[in-house]
């Protein structure tokens, strides 16, 4: 009696601790998944293409937007003679859409930045150094704030792009840049910030000489550029409703 009362104890005590880890294992598998969230990022353009997986895209450390296990990510695709932008989405790691089309000149455009609410409204931020034959963001600015590059070429001006985060589509597009005030042809624009209030883009970068005021002129400016610069747009990219820029007015 007495070994089998030890036998007892000895198995009562073996199914505590089953019990114990099983318990730690169910508490394990079942702890919360964090979801991470990243509204806007702008950064240094890097180059990636429509064939790469997405920890070849990630480990580049360019620009990118989160909401949960959605991801998209914005930079250029490399060609033999040019630089194309490039926009990419992925769901669970899965690639959902990728977009080279943009702009597909001989004009080395990029992409280097983005803003996604997680829902409906996304944009990109591109550049261009000036305006070639063929397909670019012309075709979504008409109508637009500022419609084309303008004239010359060389100084990188700032594209502005909606696109449909479903299917990666441009809705339309709006140039932003600076004006030479000499020969008013185009200058260089560097967006840094994006932000959106529910009703306006609002847009903060640098601009040298000189930035433009809501009617796309040359504003009056004292001092020596880049212009810390801050500019809000509709949504639908047709109107700039407000500009303020160091020194200038």
């Amino acid at each position: 009696m007495i070994y089998s009362g030890k036998l007892q104890k000895y198995f009562a005590g073996i199914s505590l601790s089953v019990i114990l880890v099983g318990d730690l294992v169910f508490t394990q598998k079942t702890a919360p998944v964090l979801a991470e969230t990243i509204n806007t990022s702008i950064g240094n353009a890097v180059t990636f293409s429509c064939n790469d997986s997405e920890a070849t895209i990630k480990a580049k450390n360019g620009p990118k937007v989160v909401n949960g296990t959605a991801r998209i990510y914005v930079g250029y695709e490399q060609l033999s003679n040019n630089k194309n932008p490039v926009t990419i989405r992925f769901n669970n790691g899965i690639k959902a859409w990728c977009r080279n089309d943009y702009e597909t000149t001989n004009d080395d455009g990029t992409g280097y930045g983005l803003y996604w609410n997680g829902r409906d409204v996304l944009y990109g931020i591109y550049s261009a150094t000036g305006t070639q034959t063929g397909n670019d963001f012309r075709r979504f600015a008409s109508g637009r704030w500022l419609s084309s590059y303008g004239s010359g070429g060389g100084p990188k001006a700032a594209v502005i792009a909606r696109i449909n985060p479903d299917n990666g589509q441009v809705s339309y597009a709006t140039f932003f840049s600076s004006k030479k005030p000499d020969n008013g042809q185009t200058n260089s624009l560097l967006v840094q910030s994006l932000s959106w209030n529910g009703a306006n883009l609002i847009v903060k970068g640098q601009s040298w000489w000189t930035p433009r005021n809501t009617y796309t002129n040359s504003m009056n400016c004292s001092g020596s550029s880049p212009y810390q610069y801050t500019a809000a747009f509709t949504g639908d990219l047709r109107t700039m409703t407000s500009v303020s820029a160091k020194t200038c007015r």
